[in-house]
């Protein structure tokens, strides 16, 4: 996905997000409602959350240096998993220790009034960001499902969002279910009920985000399409034999790091094995602007094997 709209998405939840969380603090000081008080809680994470995924976009597009030779692409992947970290620890968490207290020392909510038209407004907040960032996504996802697009993608800005912000919206209706059953049917526990849903809500979210961008900071290789491909470009050269090994690792949503192993043609005179190379590279890179490193080596398909083995490395 282009940074571009990844930054239209950030942006949009971080507009919507500030303006909930005063709203949400000053109707929790108003109402005394726990529900409320850990829906601005949420809202403020989501908030700094947004604001760590730009700090990551703008680390991530650095120029590579002799520190980082393959530049700093990874930081958007570190910064994710941040976020996922201060949903869990701070979002949830705090959610959670709020609402047991309130079940444990229940006390009724004040007139709600407030609290629904807040809960109204942030919806339509959210609902905007949130459709902002499923829009963008779906740009993306082609035939796959869902689960299967998140799972695929490499961009965690968006999906997080929309994670996020998808989170938001269960959480307001639950903190609307609760704040009702606990204001007409006199039942003040279910404030703080709705308050430790809302918890455990996050803390999914958080293990959800986490898991995906556990993945990419482990480094995750490029679609098997663009592999079938890059193959496909390298096998189709008259002058190559076989293709021995493919490699390929994202650094970055569009940065991509690509090796190849490739037999060449016994007979090839060195100067023509360089211009064949020159011209493997551009052919690819033509193709697939998004792979900023590509190394190529020459090497014949039993030595390919006969290494591999030895460091017990797949062929």
């Amino acid at each position: 996905m282009a940074s571009h709209g990844s930054k239209k998405v950030i942006y949009a939840a971080l507009a919507g997000n500030s303006l909930i969380a005063l709203t949400k603090f000053i109707a929790a000081s108003i109402t005394g409602s726990s529900a409320m008080l850990s829906e601005g809680i949420h809202s403020l994470v989501d908030t700094g959350n947004q604001g760590l995924l730009l700090y990551g976009m703008r680390k991530a597009a650095k120029p590579a240096d002799k520190k980082h030779p393959f530049g700093y692409g990874a930081e958007l992947y570190f910064w994710a998993f941040v976020v996922a970290l201060l949903i869990f620890a701070v979002g949830a968490g705090l959610s959670i220790y709020e609402g047991v207290n309130k079940v444990l020392e229940p006390h009724p909510v004040g007139d709600p009034t407030i609290n629904f038209v807040v809960l109204g407004a942030a919806l339509c907040f959210e609902g905007w960001a949130w459709w902002i960032a499923l829009r963008e996504f779906s740009t993306t996802k082609g035939k796959m499902g869902w689960l299967e697009a998140v799972s695929q993608s490499k961009d965690p800005t968006v999906f997080t969002v929309l994670f996020e912000d998808s989170a938001a919206m269960l959480g307001l209706f639950v903190a609307a279910v609760g704040i009702s059953i606990s204001h007409y049917f006199h039942i003040p526990w279910m404030d703080g009920a709705a308050s430790i849903v809302i918890g455990i809500i996050l803390a999914c979210t958080a293990f959800l985000l986490a898991y995906e961008t556990k993945g990419l900071l482990i480094g995750e290789a490029a679609s098997d399409e663009m592999e079938q491909e890059i193959r496909s470009i390298a096998s189709s050269h008259p002058s190559v034999t076989m293709v021995n090994e493919l490699r390929t690792l994202h650094r970055g949503p569009k940065e991509i790091l690509v090796t190849l192993s490739i037999d060449f043609e016994d007979t090839m005179q060195v100067s023509k094995l360089e211009s064949v190379i020159a011209d493997l590279e551009e052919h690819i890179r033509e193709r697939f602007p998004q792979i900023r490193r590509l190394f190529i080596e020459a090497q014949s398909h039993k030595d390919h094997e006969t290494v591999a083995k030895l460091f017990d490395d797949p062929v």
